[in-house]
């Protein structure tokens, strides 16, 4: 396994292209690497071949006790060639809990892999990935004339205690969302967030979330417009991913211009226990 320089994830970011949306994911790391460097929470980069890759592997640094909630993302142009690199090679330590984000259709050889590790598997998640493909159906941004602004370090527990998965392990992954990437939130009239949006290291949009008192006000719609609109000035892929069961973000993001690959459904798969 290769782990890629700096020069080598220019060229990667612009082959990912070709292989979208199987490749989106592991793109949007590259490409916020690519613009924002390592930031407070490194990863790096291998592929089983250079610059003829078939596997790419994003892997994120465990830098202290605890600080475990990090995805492991995968993408690989041949079944055959993923199953043999997770199976033979030591890039990954599977005696340690990971969470590995693929695609849904690698859940048997994932099966196999935990199988030959001696590592119990949970399927975590299956979602949609929604990719603004229309941006003219995005609705006129703060048409609501709503309060806007950043999250910052502060509103980090309230972020953290509403995620459906978070717990005291999320709480770097946030922190790091919350001061490296962008964020919107709806603000009160006291300046207290009561919507909000984030990004991940992926560029995914996500943990987007209103406090029950305010919903049915438009403010989910207004986040996912202005987010989308920044991205696209910016140059960001605007994506995000939906779980199969929450059809009232799907509808959303729907009617709002995004649109997805039938036949693809991304995943995250747990191994050991955190």
């Amino acid at each position: 396994m290769y782990q890629l320089t700096t020069e080598n994830l220019k060229m990667l970011e612009i082959d990912l292209k070709n292989y979208f949306p199987h490749s989106l994911q592991v793109y949007g790391y590259i490409y916020q690497l690519n613009r924002t460097g390592q930031g407070a929470d490194p990863i790096r980069v291998f592929a089983d071949h250079w610059p003829e890759f078939r596997f790419v592997l994003i892997k994120p640094e465990i830098r202290e006790k605890g600080d475990l909630f990090k995805d492991l993302s995968v993408f690989s142009k041949n079944d055959g060639y993923l199953r043999d690199i997770l199976a033979q090679t030591d890039i990954i330590d599977w005696n340690t809990f990971i969470c590995l984000a693929t695609k849904l259709h690698h859940e048997k050889i994932l099966e196999n892999v935990a199988a030959s590790k001696g590592v119990p598997l949970i399927k975590e998640a299956v979602c949609h990935m929604m990719v603004l493909q229309e941006p003219s159906k995005l609705s006129h941004g703060n048409s609501l004339s709503l309060k806007m602004s950043s999250l910052n370090e502060s509103h980090l527990a309230l972020v953290n205690s509403t995620w459906k998965f978070g717990n005291e392990h999320s709480i770097p992954m946030i922190r790091n969302m919350i001061l490296n990437f962008p964020s919107c939130c709806v603000l009160d009239s006291d300046d207290q967030p009561v919507a909000w949006i984030l990004i991940y290291a992926s560029c995914a949009m996500g943990m987007l979330y209103t406090i029950p008192e305010h919903r049915g006000k438009g403010y989910a719609k207004a986040l996912v417009t202005i987010m989308s609109r920044r991205l696209l000035s910016q140059g960001y892929p605007v994506y995000c991913f939906i779980e199969e069961e929450n059809r009232v973000s799907y509808r959303l993001f729907t009617n709002l211009g995004f649109t997805e690959d039938p036949d693809y459904r991304a995943a995250w798969f747990a191994f050991n226990d955190l």
